[in-house]
């Protein structure tokens, strides 16, 4: 069970998982072991009602009772995982992608397609989606995680190209905290450059917060009658709400 759900990156940059992650996550907290697992079992139990039979996570309910929205322009929205849950802070792929982000490190970003490829697959398969968008980075990188994505995933399906158009200062959304604010940024940094039609496209980010970049680019790719359908799709997203994210 710890295999398959419990990662960490330590404080000098040793990947564990399972119960020698476990194990070392108890010391450092001074926590028995045992006791401990069982708790996280207990915890981790009380969170799968919010996954559906594949396995996703689905978001739109969320994304509807947000104030300040005044149009939801998705269709639907759905995560993979949640980042984070109570008490024992990020899960495995939440944990995956924020280390492979901020550390801009390959290896992590492999594991972390490894473990969510199918699934994206299966999704794309199951909700006949006949084209795909990336959100494309705020921040500049050397390596950039959605493009690895994009790579990896290596879709046969179209691509609707989103460019940025941000002013000479680019703002990322996690830098800000009020949700008016990140729906006037979303609404002025991304351009959908596309005048082909299709009927369900998925666009897909690596974290959803406060939902409001998806939601936009929704807008745009709607009004341009690029798709009638948009689904978004994140590899991870907030409980509580839409809580911001800051730190991916």
């Amino acid at each position: 069970y710890l295999t398959q759900n419990f990662l960490i990156v330590t404080e000098v940059g040793n990947l564990l998982d399972g119960i020698e992650a476990f194990s070392y996550w108890c010391q450092q907290r001074d926590l028995p072991i045992e006791k401990t697992a069982k708790e996280f079992i207990i915890t981790k139990d009380k969170y799968k009602k919010y996954y559906d039979k594949s396995g996703f996570i689905d978001g739109t309910d969320k994304l509807v009772n947000t104030k300040d929205y005044e149009t939801i322009w998705l269709n639907k929205l759905y995560y993979l995982d949640f980042y984070a849950i109570e008490r024992f802070g990020k899960t495995r792929l939440g944990t995956l992608l924020h280390y492979a982000k901020q550390g801009q490190n390959k290896y992590l970003m492999q594991i972390m397609m490894n473990e969510i490829e199918k699934q994206i697959k299966d999704f794309i398969n199951n909700h006949k989606v006949d084209a795909v968008a990336f959100v494309p980075p705020t921040v500049r990188r050397e390596v950039q995680i959605m493009k690895y994505i994009q790579q990896k995933l290596n879709l046969s399906l179209p691509h609707i190209e989103i460019q940025k158009i941000s002013g000479i200062i680019p703002i990322p959304q996690k830098s800000l905290s009020k949700m008016n604010e990140r729906i006037r940024n979303a609404e002025n940094t991304f351009a959908v450059v596309d005048n082909r039609h299709f009927k369900h496209v998925l666009l897909i980010d690596d974290a959803v917060g406060s939902g409001s970049t998806l939601n936009q680019i929704a807008e745009k790719i709607k009004n341009k009658e690029v798709a009638k359908k948009v689904t978004g799709l994140a590899i991870v997203g907030s409980f509580k709400g839409f809580d911001v994210i800051t730190d991916v």
